[in-house]
């Protein structure tokens, strides 16, 4: 056994005889466009003699940043198990309708608030996950369906704005420390949490094997269905704290929250952080950078007064590129299988991989196991 482990193979030792040509990573990528993004619009706005990092830029850039984060932490989880969740949108204004209605301007009924908005939205993530996982229903109509029913009740009971937030809940929307809401605060911790749960627990591993392969996942013994039901939820959930966000910050609950695009826009930052929408690859940090990338293109096009036409022009073309580049820097076949091979062990019970071990993104690891078998 130590013979086999100690023993490098050809290709590994070919490799490290020569000078090693190490590939940035997709999240590596997407912050070095971040920090473009940041210098070329710092220089667009100083050239008409303002400044980009002023106090109100940032914080306006934060809480952009900061609403559009919540639901994009969560579109990872779902675009990581290969679905999707159109009915996000929905979920954050239901939320907040929610919240406002329950607590009433109430400050002894925030807590209420806050649990009743979390349990709708997670009911409505375990109605997605199990229609997608059960019913074999595909997770774009499926979400979308949802979505289309939850309008339908919101546009039925609620002709406006409803309920009252507490002033003590407001400071939820509006408190900040020097720049920084405490909204930004909240979505770094929700951050964080995730990212422990994608790459410290068997769930998260879970979640990476089933959208590389699903049968492959099921073969090795791993519930699909319950990592997708779980991914819904966790998205749902998120979606439900950007509508208590919402709501703090309008002091009520509003309908017509889902005509702000959250859902296409999540997507779209989560493909700009370089998680596949065919599933399997991907990280939350890199999710992260790429909502910076949309607050940051938001804030200098209101700095500059761009055309709505025309920023939604630039965006969807940086949408594209972006895609396209991470579309020629897809690993090989060989690296895939191996990659997840080594999932589908870290996972069968009793084996001696698991949650606390390598994070399963990197391939170049399970490629050098698999040869010196």
């Amino acid at each position: 056994m130590s013979t086999a482990v100690s023993t490098a193979s050809p290709r590994a030792g070919s490799a490290s005889s020569g000078p090693r040509r190490r590939r940035l990573g997709s999240t590596g990528i997407v912050y070095l466009a971040l920090v473009g993004i940041l210098v070329i619009s710092a220089g667009l706005v100083a050239a008409q003699g303002g400044s980009f990092f002023s106090q109100g830029n940032l914080f306006y850039l934060l809480s952009q940043t900061s609403l559009l984060g919540f639901v994009a932490i969560g579109q990872t989880f779902v675009i990581l198990c290969k679905s999707l969740d159109l009915s996000v949108g929905y979920v954050v204004a239901w939320s907040s309708l929610v919240a406002a209605t329950t607590m009433a301007g109430d400050p002894s009924r925030i807590w209420l608030g806050v649990v009743a908005a979390l349990a709708v939205a997670a009911g409505v993530g375990l109605v997605n996950g199990l229609v997608i996982s059960k019913l074999r229903v595909n997770s774009f109509i499926a979400t979308l369906g949802v979505g289309l029913i939850i309008k339908g009740y919101l546009d039925t009971q609620f002709k406006g704005p409803s309920g009252e937030v507490p002033q003590a809940f407001q400071s939820f929307g509006y408190t900040r420390i020097g720049p920084v809401p405490v909204s930004v605060i909240v979505l770094a911790v929700v951050m964080v949490l995730g990212v422990v749960l994608l790459t410290r627990t068997r769930g998260g591993y879970h979640m990476f094997a089933v959208g590389g392969n699903i049968d492959v996942a099921r073969l090795s013994g791993i519930r699909t269905d319950r990592s997708i039901i779980l991914a819904h939820v966790l998205c749902s959930l998120c979606a439900g704290v950007a509508g208590l966000l919402i709501a703090a910050r309008f002091g009520t609950g509003n309908a017509l929250v889902y005509t702000y695009g959250y859902d296409l826009n999540s997507i779209a930052a989560v493909v700009l952080g370089g998680t596949l929408l065919m599933g399997g690859r991907g990280s939350i940090m890199g999710t992260i950078a790429g909502v910076l990338i949309l607050a940051s293109l938001d804030t200098v096009f209101n700095v500059l007064d761009v055309s709505p036409f025309f920023k939604d022009v630039l965006r969807g073309a940086i949408i594209i590129a972006a895609v396209a580049m991470y579309a020629r820097r897809q690993i090989d076949p060989a690296s895939s299988r191996a990659r997840f091979k080594a999932l589908a062990q870290s996972v069968r019970p009793g084996s001696r991989g698991g949650p606390g071990g390598a994070e399963p993104e990197n391939p170049s690891t399970t490629t050098g196991k698999e040869a010196t078998r």
